[in-house]
């Protein structure tokens, strides 16, 4: 009997052991071991951080329309990596651009591309926000410490002046005897971004400066479209008991709209020719106008360096591979709309067309 009552005491004990053994680690078909819970706490954290919508700002410094096609860039790729874009405009205000990137950093937003107002007075702000945690990306523009950037798109800038200014000399040898003096004003940004505003204007001048009878009579600052109606007016006024003014060139949008709108508001179609920068619907209207006022600009592809800045802050969020070395900003091409190219009119036309 007793030896009966030992034999199941023993098979009990061994139950119970295999019982306590099976409620922890259970082995697979392959002999692996694993735990008895379908999913582990890192499994849990790596689906949320999947899950989790990506924030990030897209910020511009004034309104016009390269600004807006800029704009349209950074939501657009916001919109294929499914990711929040809060849009935002500095209005040319540096104490704003400041206090708008402190506000998404205490938001801890996951990142910021932005077209900032000065190549050193930004940069404290957005290293700041970059120790913080943000991922930051620059457009239209290149800092000059630029090391903590995931990367950035730019234009050349003095590459833009001088595919104005090489069509700008073509004009001029056309246009007028050889050696008749050529009067040309200037208007652009230096007092807003002195080194972008500097770059384009050396690239328009230097290729004109060089033709005989060719001189320089005014250079002003007058980047928005209403204080450049204003300024180019009053050179035209000024310069017209001197000789007057046959040319203005405008180191920007608003600056070269607004030269437009000065002569035709001077009555000087015919006499006074415009050349400019930047391209957008309006000044594709001008140059297909029959005024023959606005003569040729040269446009960056502000969708394009927006699409591609956000594009490479978001892949870098997401640990892809962004194909720009850290800290540099790549080179998007600028494309020459002359008022003689009809067909390049109507490809510049098609495309604006389609970012719409």
């Amino acid at each position: 009997m007793k030896k009966k009552l030992l034999c199941m005491l023993v098979v009990v004990l061994s139950l119970f052991m295999v019982a306590c053994g099976s409620k922890g680690d259970t082995k697979s078909n392959d002999g692996s071991k694993s735990d008895g819970d379908s999913t582990s706490d890192s499994d849990n954290v790596s689906n949320d951080s999947k899950d989790k919508e990506i924030t990030v700002a897209g910020i511009v410094f004034q309104e016009d329309q390269f600004m807006k096609l800029l704009q349209m860039g950074y939501q657009a790729a916001g919109k294929e990596y499914d990711a929040k874009v809060l849009v935002s405009n500095t209005n040319n205000d540096q104490a704003k651009e400041v206090e708008l990137i402190n506000t998404y950093t205490s938001q801890k937003i996951d990142g910021i591309a932005i077209s900032p107002l000065n190549e050193t007075s930004s940069i404290q702000a957005l290293k700041t926000a970059n120790d913080k945690g943000l991922a930051i990306a620059v457009c239209n523009t290149a800092l000059n410490d630029s090391d903590f950037i995931v990367g950035g798109f730019t234009s050349d800038n003095y590459l833009l002046g001088k595919q104005t200014g090489l069509v700008a000399a073509e004009f001029i040898k056309n246009h007028y005897e050889e050696g008749e003096e050529v009067r040309v004003a200037i208007l652009q940004f230096k007092s807003q971004l002195p080194d972008l505003s500097t770059q384009r204007s050396n690239g328009f001048i230097d290729q004109i400066k060089d033709i005989p009878g060719v001189v320089v009579v005014a250079d002003q600052d007058a980047w928005l479209q209403d204080k450049a109606v204003q300024a180019a007016g009053d050179i035209i006024t000024a310069q017209e008991s001197q000789g007057g003014v046959d040319i203005i060139w405008g180191a920007n949008d608003g600056g070269t709209i607004g030269s437009v709108m000065a002569v035709k508001n001077a009555g000087k179609e015919g006499e006074v020719f415009v050349f400019g920068t930047d391209a957008a619907e309006q000044q594709l209207s001008m140059l297909r106008n029959e005024d023959n006022v606005l003569q040729a600009v040269t446009g960056q592809d502000p969708y394009m360096i927006g699409y591609k800045t956000m594009e490479v802050l978001l892949k870098d969020i997401l640990g892809e591979d962004t194909g720009v070395d850290r800290g540099n900003s790549m080179v998007v091409p600028g494309i020459v709309l002359d008022r003689n190219d009809k067909e390049g009119l109507d490809e510049f036309a098609s495309e604006l067309e389609n970012h719409k």
